[in-house]
């Protein structure tokens, strides 16, 4: 018999308690989110359990949510697969706005190397603790972080398109009817 949904929620629970909340299936993958202060913790338990054994960091992204509470504004969301029972967890932390951080989890998967570099390169999210937490893909010098929500889509000074074609309406243009 694998390993079930309600026997990995009930273990996790059982460890972290009020720490781990809102359990739920999201396109056949069992969800929750976890206080941030302790994710690396949740995260390096789920490894290391003999009965949970996720043993493989499949994945590890951030997202922008800005229309969220100023202390949710940003995630960073975990995708950890068993092998052994072939299930998969996702695991989301919700971070600050003003100081998205979170714990490096490099000393549990070291794949998490680049996938953090990444994360921090397109999103700002700080992870504490990592090795070489510099950008990865875009320019050192750059200032901003492009996957932001509010980051802009391109440059507002070039003159070699109109907006109009493209499915944006500048705020100035008022369309003929």
């Amino acid at each position: 018999m694998g390993l079930e949904t309600t026997a990995i929620e009930n273990k996790i629970n059982e460890k972290f308690g009020s720490d781990v909340f809102n359990f739920r299936m999201e396109q056949d993958i069992l969800t929750f989110e976890a206080n941030p202060l302790v994710g690396k913790e949740i995260i390096r338990f789920m490894k290391e359990d003999e009965t949970l054994r996720f043993n493989f960091l499949t994945d590890l992204c951030g997202v922008h949510y800005p229309d969220n509470p100023q202390n949710e504004q940003f995630a960073v969301v975990y995708l950890l697969h068993n092998w052994i029972d072939n299930v998969r967890v996702r695991v989301k932390l919700f971070l600050d706005g003003n100081n998205p951080q979170t714990d490096s989890v490099t000393g549990i998967f070291q794949s998490a190397n680049w996938m953090e570099r990444e994360t921090y390169d397109f999103y700002g999210i700080i992870f504490a603790g990592h090795p070489n937490l510099k950008r990865i893909l875009n320019d050192e010098g750059m200032i901003s972080f492009p996957m932001r929500k509010d980051h802009p889509l391109e440059d507002a000074g070039r003159t070699d398109k109109d907006d109009r074609f493209f499915g944006r309406t500048p705020h100035n243009y008022e369309p003929n009817n």
